[in-house]
């Protein structure tokens, strides 16, 4: 009858138990000095004269990391990064070692030889990783409070979901980027066999002792900026005039690598300022061009002097074919007063002043001619 593996290990366990107690008791009885401070065993790690080796594992963990979804980010974003890790890690091969226990027949050495096998394929699991995004361009920071992330076991095969905060600078240039991901984990090195000598130390449940290593390795993160136009206001012609309707002219560029497709300009007016048409369609706008919108703006007789900052903005369509909206522009134009003109109150005051005058003027003149005539008759008499 063919014994279950767990039963014939504790077989073979307990007849060498109780072989190396029979030469315990027989050494300390023959060498009494050999027996001295055996309490201090149980705090022993059991080496390598207490273990054996049959196989050696070649194999360990082997950690890839991506981006979960659109690895595609925007200027002045902050975006809560998804990073998934697989471990692909395999085992590539076994090496049967010489192993000959004394006491132990071969066929229950083969069954433990195959147990310890079986453990060793354990070497492909990475334990206690640890993360650390790192940005190293000046445009995209990553958020210290995020920044270290643990998983504490991964099987091959298996995968494990990170998250980093991270913002991305309004003036990050378009193109491609690699964030860095150093991680450092341990994975099982190697397995050996305890031996029934283990009984020695007190350890009667130890069947294996573990070898791990550290290992360390920096994953490469792609991420991209997409590509977008920016939108500002390059220069404004023109000034606003009290009681008057006088049109400006706004020039647009376009700062950026993409076109801005189908531009609509429009400004934003209040009181004391109007317009009847606030909106100007401008067409596309390649990188590095400018268009210009002419706006007719009326000011109220009593609007205050001085400079006003009219709202603006412009809608386009994306290279994605989707509607966006550029950010707020700011149309610096000055108003200046009116000219000082008479009223027709004050003319009609003037022409009755003149009028009054020429009236004082032209009875003065009569009167003086009057006086002159009779000066005359009186001398003819």
């Amino acid at each position: 009858m063919i014994q279950a593996p767990g039963k014939t290990r504790q077989k073979i366990l307990r007849k060498t138990s109780i072989f190396v107690l029979i030469l315990l008791i027989v050494s300390t009885t023959a060498f009494p000095a050999f027996g001295e401070d055996d309490d201090e065993t149980n705090f022993i790690i059991p080496d390598y004269g207490y273990t054996v080796d049959y196989y050696r594992s070649y194999g360990e963990p082997v950690l890839q990391a991506s981006v979960t979804g659109d690895p595609e980010l925007s200027r002045g974003e902050t975006a809560a990064l998804q990073i998934k890790i697989v471990n692909k890690g395999v085992v590539e091969s076994f090496q049967r070692l010489n192993v000959n226990q004394t006491w132990v027949s071969d066929s229950s050495e083969e069954l433990l030889a195959g147990e310890e096998m079986e453990e060793e394929k354990e070497c492909t699991t990475a334990k206690n990783i640890n993360a650390y995004l790192v940005s190293e361009t000046e445009y995209i920071e990553v958020e210290s409070t995020t920044n270290v992330q643990n998983v504490e076991e991964l099987e091959t095969g298996h995968t494990a979901n990170l998250q980093y905060t991270i913002s991305v600078d309004s003036d990050t240039p378009a193109g491609n980027y690699v964030l860095l991901l150093p991680v450092s984990y341990d994975y099982q090195a190697n397995v050996r066999t305890a031996t029934g000598a283990v009984a020695n130390l007190g350890l009667t449940d130890t069947e294996y002792t573990r070898e791990y290593k550290t290992k360390t390795e920096t994953l490469k993160i792609p991420v991209s900026i997409k590509s977008e136009p920016k939108l500002e206001v390059a220069e404004v012609k023109g000034t606003l005039k009290q009681g008057e309707n006088r049109v400006i002219e706004v020039t647009y560029t376009n700062t950026r690598e993409s076109v801005a497709q189908d531009t609509m300009a429009r400004i934003i007016v209040m009181t004391p300022l109007s317009t009847e048409k606030s909106i100007v369609r401008l067409g596309d706008i390649g990188p590095g061009e400018n268009k210009t919108a002419s706006f007719e703006i009326a000011a109220t007789r009593d609007a205050t002097v001085k400079n006003y900052g009219i709202d603006s903005e412009i809608k386009y369509v994306d290279e994605d074919g989707e509607t966006a909206f550029s950010d707020n522009l700011k149309v610096h134009v000055p108003l200046e007063a009116a000219e000082k003109k008479i009223s027709t109150t004050g003319i009609a005051i003037i022409l009755i002043i003149l009028i009054a005058l020429y009236q004082i003027v032209n009875m003065h003149r009569k009167r003086n001619k009057n006086d002159d005539e009779n000066a005359s008759g009186d001398e003819n008499e």
